[in-house]
């Protein structure tokens, strides 16, 4: 990639700047993500591309807030391959589903009907390092709840993670955290520490033993329970407002 990525495109109206990140974005794909690969010095890639270097500071700004790479200085430095931040997809997601007035019922429609296509996969496809991974994912929870907090939804993203799609992971990443965002402490209380307890006990049991019926049942009737949570936190919060 050298000055044909500079002259590509050049009508589309975009920056010089945007479409230099674009084509090395291009070849961080091409090369498989190689995180922590120096893709070369800022001098390197001035001469490589043909192009000022307030034009490559710019580019350089386009793949940071993107979360692809970043410019790391001092000897030994350059532009370095780093791991995207799932925390901007979860930013980017949420503006958009604002934008389209999307409301908390509908985001937790469309995530439940990814959650129980990942629970079916999972029972279907788990192996034993599956087995272990979920193990140690109900004791991390059973910890967190002994020092007063529901858990995390880690039950949740395994399951996407074992159901073997990597795109059902992202996804459900990201709409786990826009439907769970703004619980309080106060909201997690023990007797609802409990029933989540109990409920990904019993998906996870469903998942080992390879049952897809029972494991699916499980997971629609624990969402049906955070569905019926979240109508009535919507509903107590517009209580609070009129008050």
């Amino acid at each position: 990639m050298g000055r044909e990525l500079i002259l590509a495109d050049r009508r589309d109206g975009r920056k010089l700047g945007e479409r230099i990140a674009e084509g090395l974005e291009r070849r961080i794909i091409e090369q498989g993500w190689p995180v922590g690969h120096v893709m070369g010095s800022e001098a390197e890639l001035l001469a490589e591309l043909g192009i000022s270097r307030a034009v490559l500071r710019e580019a350089v700004r386009v793949l940071e807030h993107h979360g692809v790479a970043t410019m790391r200085r001092g000897p030994g430095g350059g532009l370095v391959v780093t791991v995207p931040d799932a925390g901007a997809a979860v930013r980017a997601s949420a503006l958009m589903l604002e934008y389209l007035s999307a409301t908390p019922q509908q985001i937790f429609e469309a995530r439940s009907a990814l959650e129980l296509k990942c629970v079916e996969l999972a029972a279907e496809r788990i192996d034993e390092d599956g087995i272990a991974r979920l193990r140690r994912t109900l004791a991390l929870e059973e910890e967190t709840q002994r020092q007063g907090e529901v858990g995390s939804h880690g039950l949740h993203t395994l399951l996407a993670e074992l159901a073997g799609n990597p795109a059902f992971g992202l996804f459900i990443g990201v709409l786990t955290d826009l439907t769970t965002t703004g619980t309080s402490r106060d909201e997690r209380a023990t007797g609802a520490a409990a029933a989540v307890r109990v409920a990904h006990d019993k998906i996870a049991e469903a998942v080992i033993s390879g049952d897809v019926a029972v494991a699916r049942h499980r997971m629609q009737v624990h969402l049906a329970g955070i569905d019926a949570w979240m109508t009535r936190r919507t509903r107590a919060s517009l209580v609070r407002q009129v008050d």
